[in-house]
């Protein structure tokens, strides 16, 4: 800087003494308006900004004494002109030096705050803890892939000038009065028209498939069930898949004695079957009931007229695979009522998940106290409930977003959609189809291929890191700001991450909150894994989601309506309508982009009741479920 503003500032021997007195008398003035003696640096660069700048001062100089020749040939009109630029040729240098001035500040805060951003980058990519989740047959990091360069640069000029402005305090609220306007209450006993026999009509076995949210939905249906057929639960068993790996049962993921207890008034619930019935091949006698005998979202009266009499003649049916197998309407209602009261009230994760759970919020907010009811029911007695004095010194805890960022590399090949990532991802994907979606193989086979512009267009294909990251500066939200990943098996690792990380640097992860000998009791342990994201994300001040039909994303939003008073606001952006804002990158404004964006994610903020047919497991805002306030 300095060196360059010297050689700026030398001018040719040949120079008139004119020319000489313009520039000494244009660099005193800038310095005086301009404060410049304080701050040598920026006199330095004043002086020698722009060889024409001293070239104008000249043109000034010498414009007085051609106004003298021509004012004695052309009367008064020209002494006049004379005159007004004598009285103002002062504001007008000042006015440019001032307006320079401005444009110097302006570009040196920028590359200062971008400075600082690129400094806090670098060490939060080398630990944060995102895997690679690629196709076979890939053992190299990918270079970075940016969709839409122009947009993330203008992301990163607006966070810059972020740094210097209160941060909105309505980012971290929930826009609308309707969500407090409901209180939980399915926890009481659910007293049902069906009634609780002492002698039931069987037992009812259920081997529950898929990860840990599937089986979470699967056992609160069971529990409707049971009390639909007056039959004994036998505690859920989990099979294990090739998928998940995780051999992980009811016990080790939730409290087996704590759900029986909540549930006591209700159900039936044994751990195990009766010692004569253990030994029945229930496959050979014919009542065993996989999901192709059940239809999805069945009713029921689906179940009474086909299961019930299979139970009241073997006294046990199993329900193998059994996922997703009872509607959520035409119900009765103290049946839903039971669903609401297992899946927010029975379901309690074990000591070990609750004891680690709270090491990640309170590492992630430098707090040590609960925050809010969420707290309470996600950690139970492994956080504090009333804030120490030496909380209250350092100013509270940490606010945090959470983010479930869908971007595997399944879901990004199952979804067809192009990722900017050329020829080489193509057939990489295309590979990764071929070994785990021959059946979508075939099908395309028979089919006309959809460009995958219409696929974007249509909102079907899933949020890149960089598209999750535009959404979060479009909406305001600064550069420090911390956020939580959930999962972190993120299709191409490190380097699909880059721009995110780069506009949000304090990105966190499980693996980066927790010391290995913290997190090794959980490897290869998935579903106790996706437990400890379940507790991040729904205890986070707001959370994000990429895919509305995730069922982390449902199950973990339900739980911030059901429990978080109206103060747990989760961000659901609308895929189709955000691939339209983006489609116009190279074009459109950063304001009117923020506007669009901050209006497509405040009317999804909007708290709606249930409606027909909607899981109360995300919607829990229903007379089933919740009671009004007032």
């Amino acid at each position: 800087m300095g060196k360059q503003g010297v050689s700026r500032s030398l001018r040719p021997e040949s120079q008139s003494d004119g020319m000489s007195l313009g520039m000494k008398d244009y660099q005193i003035r800038c310095c005086s308006e301009n404060f410049c003696g304080n701050n040598p640096s920026i006199g330095r660069r004043l002086s020698g900004e722009d060889v024409n700048s001293g070239l104008k001062t000249v043109s000034v100089h010498g414009l007085k004494h051609d106004v003298s020749k021509i004012s004695a040939s052309k009367g008064s009109y020209g002494s006049k002109r004379n005159v007004w630029l004598q009285k103002h040729v002062r504001s007008i240098l000042f006015m440019i030096g001032v307006i320079g001035f401005v444009f110097l500040v302006d570009s040196l805060t920028v590359s200062l705050v971008n400075l600082i951003i690129r400094r806090n980058t670098s060490p939060a990519r080398k630990s944060s803890g995102i895997k690679d989740d690629n196709g076979p047959n890939v053992h190299k990091e990918k270079s970075p892939i940016q969709m839409y360069d122009r947009l993330v640069h203008l992301a990163s000029v607006s966070l810059a000038k972020l740094e210097f402005k209160p941060e909105k305090s309505s980012l971290w609220k929930e826009p609308y009065l309707q969500a407090s306007g409901w209180v939980p209450c399915a926890d009481g006993s659910v007293v049902s028209d069906l009634g609780k026999f002492d002698k039931t009509n069987g037992y009812i076995v259920v081997s529950a498939n898929g990860g840990l949210n599937q089986q979470r939905v699967a056992i609160c249906n069971a529990v409707a069930l049971a009390s639909l057929l007056n039959a004994t639960l036998v505690i859920p068993r989990f099979l294990y898949s090739n998928v998940w790996k995780d051999p992980s049962q009811f016990g080790d993921i939730y409290q087996e004695d704590y759900f029986m207890n909540t549930l006591q008034d209700d159900v039936h619930i044994v751990k195990e079957l009766p010692s004569f019935l253990k030994s029945v091949d229930l496959e050979a006698i014919g009542i065993q009931i996989t999901d192709a005998d059940i239809a999805k979202e069945a009713k029921p009266t689906d179940y009474i007229r086909t299961v019930l009499p299979l139970l009241s003649q073997n006294g046990v049916v199993h329900f193998l695979g059994f996922g997703n197998r009872l509607g959520f309407d035409p119900i009765p209602f103290n049946l839903q009522k039971l669903r609401c009261k297992c899946n927010f009230h029975a379901l309690k994760f074990t000591h070990k998940i609750q004891q680690v759970g709270s090491l990640l919020v309170k590492r992630i907010r430098k707090y040590e106290a609960a925050k809010s009811m969420l707290d309470k029911h996600l950690l139970g007695n492994f956080i504090d409930y009333v804030a120490s004095k030496e909380d209250k010194v350092v100013g509270g805890p940490v606010k945090y977003l959470a983010l479930h960022l869908r971007f595997e590399v399944d879901m990004v090949a199952y979804s067809l959609c192009d990722f900017g990532g050329g020829e080489d991802e193509k057939k990489e994907l295309q590979a990764y189809r071929e070994i785990h979606f021959p059946l979508l193989i075939e099908r395309l086979k028979k089919s006309r291929t959809i460009p995958s512009t219409e696929l974007r267009m249509s909102g079907r294909c899933p949020l890149t890191p960089e598209e999750a990251a535009l959404v979060l500066a479009g909406l305001g939200f600064k550069h420090r700001t911390y956020i939580y990943l959930a999962g972190s098996h993120i299709y191409g690792g490190n380097s699909r991450m880059r721009t995110f990380t780069n506009l949000y640097p304090n990105l966190v992860t499980k693996e980066t909150l927790l010391t290995p000998s913290e997190l090794a009791p959980f490897q290869n342990f998935s579903s106790q894994l996706a437990a400890l994201d379940f507790i991040a994300c729904a205890s986070a001040d707001v959370f994000a989601m990429t895919d509305s039909g995730s069922q982390l994303s449902s199950l973990v939003s339900g739980f911030r309506t059901y429990h978080g008073g109206g103060n747990a606001p989760t961000l659901r952006p609308n895929k189709k309508r955000l691939a339209a804002i983006l489609s116009e990158n190279k074009t459109i404004g950063w304001k009117t982009f923020g506007d669009r964006v901050s209006k497509m994610i405040e009317e999804g903020l909007r708290s709606r009741t249930r409606g027909f047919g909607r899981s109360i497991y995300r919607h829990p805002m229903c007379p089933e479920c919740m009671c009004k306030s007032h």
